[in-house]
C-alpha cells in the first residue's frame, strides 16, 4: 500500500449475535506504517510484549506481515475466553478501510447454522487449517463466506488454529485478492511467525480470564482491586456510599414448595432483575447472600451525594418494576414448567416482591477472612444500620424504606414512618418510604 491510498468509507455489518465493543483507527487516517527496524520475530519475542491491547497487537502484527511482503487484503483474529455468557471475542481487519475492529461473540452464536457453515467451525472445534483457493467450487458450496469471498474478488483464503497449549481453540484468517493467491514461501513463513503470536494471544487470554473470572464473582470494583494487587487480609479503603440491602421475600416458603432446580432459576432470575437495575443506576453489586443482596453506590462514582442517592432511588423503582415483570410474563422464566425459557414468565408462581433498604455513610470497602481465604466486601455501622432497615420493609408494609440521610439528599416527597429503634444503633433512626407501588400482599 502507498502513502497516498486513502480510507474506503466502512460499510461493515455484523451478524445481530455479535457486538462491536470497539474500533482502531490508529491507521485508517495516515501513512501505514512500514519500514520496521526488527524482523516479525525479532518484534514478537521483544517490543511486542510491552503491547498491553490485543486489539493493538494484532493490528500491528498485520501491518508488519505487510511489510514482510505478505499481500494481505483481509485478516482476523478469534479467541475463546472463560465467561458466563460471552463465548469468546475477535479482531478484523481489512485493507479497503484500514480499521480494526474489536468484537465479542455470546455463547448462543454456537448453536447457529451460521457458525457451523463457516471455516472457524472446523478451525475452533477441532483444530484443523483450512485453505481454500479461488475456483473450489466445493469449497464455495460448502462455505457460504468462500462464496462472498470470491464473489468479492479474494483469490486464497487461511485460516489456522494458533496452539500454544492452551485449554481454547484460537484461530486466525487471512486473505488476499493477488492472482494466485499466497505463496508457497510466504505461507511458510506466516505459519511460523503465527506460531510465535499464538504465545501472545495465550497471555492475553490468561490476563482476560483472570479480569472475567474476579468480577464475575467479585464485582467491577473490587475485582479491579484484586488483579492490581490488593490480596493481603487488611488491604482496603473507606468509601462514602448509600448503601442499598435487599431480600426476597416468601423465600422460605418457596424453597418448601419447589425443587432446588426450580429455586435456583428464580434466584437467578430474581437477582438478574435487582442486578441490572443497580449496575444500570450506576450501583455495584457487592455480594449475594443467600436470597438477599448488598450493593454501593459510591459518591466518587457521581457528581455528588444527591446524584448518588438519586440513582439508588431510581434504581429501587426500576428493580420493584423488573420483579414484578418477571411474575407477568416480561422477565426470564422462573417457574417449574417446560418451554418457560429466557424471555417469558411463569404467572403460575406467586408475585415474587422484595424489601429494599437504602442508607449512607463511611464504610470500609476491603479484604477480610483467613491467611488463605479472603473476601471483598463492605463492611461498617451503615452497612448493618442498612441490614436494620431492611427488615423493617416488612413489618411496615412497605418495600423500600430509606434512612432520614438518603432522604435529605432526595428532593421529593416521602411518606414518613416514624423513628425506629434498631437492633446495635444507638438512638432510633427515623425512616421514611418513597412513593413507589406497594405489594399486593403483606
Amino acid at each position: 500500500m502507498t502513502e497516498t491510498e486513502r480510507p474506503a468509507p466502512s460499510g461493515r455489518t455484523y451478524p445481530a449475535t455479535v457486538t462491536l465493543v470497539r474500533r482502531s483507527r490508529r491507521y485508517a487516517d495516515g501513512p501505514p506504517p512500514s519500514g520496521f527496524d526488527q524482523t516479525i520475530e525479532d518484534w514478537l519475542l521483544t517490543t511486542a510484549l510491552d503491547e498491553s491491547e490485543l486489539l493493538h497487537l494484532f493490528e500491528d502484527f498485520v501491518w508488519r506481515l505487510i511489510d514482510d511482503g505478505h499481500p494481505l487484503d483481509r485478516a482476523s483474529l478469534h479467541v475463546g475466553t472463560l465467561h458466563p455468557q460471552l463465548y469468546g471475542f475477535g479482531c478484523n481487519w481489512e485493507r479497503a478501510d484500514r480499521l480494526c475492529d474489536e468484537i465479542k461473540v455470546p455463547q448462543a452464536a454456537l448453536a447457529s447454522d451460521a457458525y457451523r457453515r463457516n471455516p472457524l467451525f472446523r478451525v475452533i472445534e477441532h483444530g484443523e487449517t483450512v485453505r481454500v483457493r479461488a475456483g473450489d467450487a466445493q469449497a464455495a458450496a460448502r462455505y457460504p463466506l468462500i462464496a462472498d469471498l470470491e464473489a468479492a474478488g479474494f483469490s486464497d483464503y487461511v485460516a489456522m488454529p494458533l496452539r500454544a497449549g492452551g485449554r481454547y481453540h484460537n484461530a486466525m484468517t487471512i486473505a488476499t485478492r493477488q492472482p494466485g493467491g499466497f505463496s508457497d514461501t510466504l505461507y511458510t513463513r506466516f505459519a511460523r511467525a503465527a506460531r510465535i503470536f499464538a504465545l501472545h494471544v495465550e497471555r492475553h487470554i490468561a490476563e482476560q480470564l483472570a479480569a472475567n473470572v474476579v468480577t464475575t464473582y467479585l464485582g467491577r470494583e473490587a475485582g479491579a482491586r484484586v488483579l492490581d494487587g490488593s490480596i493481603h487480609r487488611g488491604d482496603g479503603l473507606p468509601i462514602d456510599a448509600v448503601i442499598w440491602v435487599s431480600d426476597l421475600r416468601g423465600f422460605t416458603d418457596l424453597t418448601d414448595r419447589m425443587a432446588p432446580e426450580t429455586v435456583l432459576r428464580l434466584l437467578n432470575a430474581y437477582f438478574g432483575a435487582i442486578v441490572a437495575a443497580i449496575s444500570d443506576a450506576g450501583g455495584e453489586v457487592l455480594k449475594f447472600m443467600g436470597d438477599g443482596l448488598l450493593a454501593a453506590f459510591a459518591y466518587a462514582r457521581f457528581d455528588s451525594p444527591q446524584d448518588a442517592a438519586r440513582a439508588a432511588l431510581a434504581a429501587t423503582r426500576s428493580a420493584l418494576d423488573a420483579v414484578a415483570e418477571l411474575h407477568l410474563g416480561g422477565g426470564e422464566g422462573n417457574g417449574e414448567g417446560e418451554g418457560d425459557g429466557e424471555g417469558k414468565g411463569d404467572d403460575t408462581l406467586p408475585p415474587l416482591r422484595s424489601g429494599i433498604a437504602l442508607h449512607e455513610g463511611r464504610v470500609f470497602f476491603g479484604n477480610i477472612g483467613g491467611a488463605e481465604r479472603l473476601d471483598f466486601t463492605v463492611i461498617g455501622r451503615a452497612v448493618n444500620t442498612a441490614s436494620r432497615i431492611e427488615r423493617l420493609t416488612k413489618t411496615l408494609n412497605r418495600p423500600v424504606l430509606i434512612s432520614e440521610a438518603v432522604a435529605a439528599l432526595v428532593d421529593e416527597p416521602m411518606e414518613t414512618m416514624g423513628a425506629h429503634p434498631l437492633r446495635g444503633v444507638g438512638a432510633p433512626v427515623a425512616l421514611y418510604a418513597p412513593e413507589v407501588s406497594r405489594p399486593r400482599n403483606a
